[in-house]
């Protein structure tokens, strides 16, 4: 680490809800801050006015705040460095791509994108590349100049990339990487509408908010030769450059994208958004929890810890150079053990607005009764709805009397088996789940019939499902009314199908 500030930034652009790599990066941003008693600053990167979401921003935020990455400077806080958003700062990146003109160091392309196509199309033909552009303009006399100025007026600025010689960039990560500048284009820095390019934003917003280390992921490592000249050509100290891996598909195939979005082996669809995982219920510890293991290594074979765990071990040299892949099946199970670490009554609360989202009335003391009895199955709070729709629903629909049977019973021994529960269920002292269950037991011995011959039928007639919550704490739960009223149902439903045998 050099001797400077640690000042680092997360600079997303706000087109949509944050993709699970951009939260990987600011996350591992946020710890490389919080380890070394820096500043952690959000800036927010909206120049491309194409794709600008007014509402993205603080969808932004709030995903970042859900996983605890607070910012010191930024939007909805100020600081000494801003304004913190881009487009309220275009008189800064004028003046100095102006500067930069000034100094024979940019210059004023007045290209037609028919006269960049058809460069392109040459390039493509003499070459088999396409180079994009072939600095036209860059060689212009004064007079040549204001002709084309005065009859297009429109301009970009260029940058006036050498010609000659070799760029070294030194990346924390990756070590030293060497680009020839006679193969880098002159890249546009200002657009012709007045708003900067990701190349001099993010220079000049970097020099001015003094940030200490860029973190980004290996995309930019092709501009990162451009952006040392930059600040080369400003005479600026650069930052440290830390180039972060990509996350990858599960399968290992290509990036996590919203466009293509990656399947599990059953055909659903992997979420990429960190509002989906939100929606879904995983918990926000286990998220940040499971994305710091992907490109970064705690330095043993753990793969559960905090963030303060995290914080005591963080180094940028324990972050890999190779992408990594997005290994859904593990995040439902760290999701897991979050869920299991918590109390019945963080789980009730972290519960109720899942089960609420879905039109159910909830019980809160139901919900608190039940929560120690599906807690260790749960992988996301969202699977919460299905385990226990069979305590919120209004009408409770009986299943088909044919579900009632268990293997080697017929319907008339069904019946006579429920019709002893329903009179052991009603005449219990207590109804409690370990009275249930022993006075149960001794009643499927006494029929000479295995357990789960009995509690099968049971479990149906109450729940009407097939999965739901162990036997006897469901019906403690459901109460014994409830549960009774049920099994008379179910017997109902089985007198039905015997009298028509």
């Amino acid at each position: 680490m050099s001797d400077r500030p640690v000042r680092v930034r997360f600079a997303p652009s706000p087109t949509g809800y944050l993709h699970i790599g951009g939260a990987r990066t600011a996350l591992l941003t946020w710890l490389l801050a919080r380890s070394h008693d820096g500043t952690f600053i959000l800036r927010i990167e909206d120049t491309d006015q194409k794709r600008y979401n007014e509402d993205a921003t603080h969808k932004l935020m709030e995903d970042l705040r859900w996983l605890g990455l607070d910012w010191d400077e930024g939007p909805e806080i100020g600081g000494d460095y801003g304004p913190y958003i881009q487009s309220q700062r275009l008189d800064l990146y004028q003046k100095w791509a102006n500067w930069l003109v000034e100094q024979g160091k940019a210059y004023r392309c007045y290209a037609t994108q028919e006269e960049l196509a058809r460069a392109r199309e040459i390039a493509q033909k003499t070459t088999g590349k396409v180079a994009g552009y072939e600095r036209m303009h860059r060689y212009l006399s004064d007079e040549e100049r204001a002709k084309l100025q005065e009859e297009r007026g429109s301009y970009v600025i260029r940058f006036a990339m050498p010609l000659e010689g070799k760029t070294e960039v030194y990346d924390r990560v990756r070590g030293k990487i060497v680009f020839n500048n006679a193969e880098q284009n002159d890249a546009v820095l200002l657009k012709s509408d007045g708003f900067p390019t990701y190349h001099l934003a993010m220079a000049v917003d970097d020099h001015f908010m003094e940030i200490s280390h860029v973190t980004r992921t290996e995309e930019w490592i092709p501009s990162a030769g451009l952006h040392q000249q930059l600040y080369q050509a400003f005479g600026w100290e650069p930052p440290e450059w830390v180039h972060m891996p990509v996350i990858l598909n599960p399968n290992g195939k290509g990036k996590m994208s919203k466009r293509n979005p990656p399947v599990r082996e059953d055909g659903t669809v992997i979420p990429v958004l960190v509002h989906d995982y939100r929606e879904a219920g995983y918990l926000p510890d286990a998220m940040v929890n499971f994305l710091t293991n992907i490109g970064w290594s705690f330095g043993d074979d753990r793969e559960v810890f905090d963030v303060q765990e995290t914080l005591n071990e963080f180094t940028i040299s324990r972050i890999s150079p190779s992408s990594g892949a997005f290994p859904v099946s593990k995040l439902d199970w760290i999701n897991g053990v979050y869920i299991r670490q918590k109390s019945t009554d963080e789980l009730a609360d972290l519960l109720l607005p899942f089960l609420e989202r879905v039109g159910y009335q909830v019980d809160r003391e139901k919900l608190a009764g039940i929560v120690p009895h599906i807690q260790e199955r749960l992988k996301t709070l969202q699977e919460a709805a299905e385990w226990t729709r069979f305590l919120w629903i209004e009408e409770f629909a009986p299943a088909p009397p044919e579900d009632l049977i268990p293997k080697k019973l017929d319907a008339a021994q069904s019946l006579e088996l429920l019709r002893a529960a329903y009179a052991t269920l009603r005449d219990l002292d207590n109804f409690g789940w370990e009275t249930q269950e022993a006075a149960l037991r001794a009643l499927a011995k006494e029929h000479g019939v295995k357990a789960g011959q009995l509690f099968n039928p049971l479990r149906v007639a109450t729940t009407a499902q097939q999965v739901a919550p162990p036997l006897f704490q469901s019906m403690e739960v459901l109460g014994r009314e409830e549960t009774l009223r049920r099994i008379q149902l179910a017997i109902a439903a089985l007198e039905r199908l015997v009298e028509d045998e």
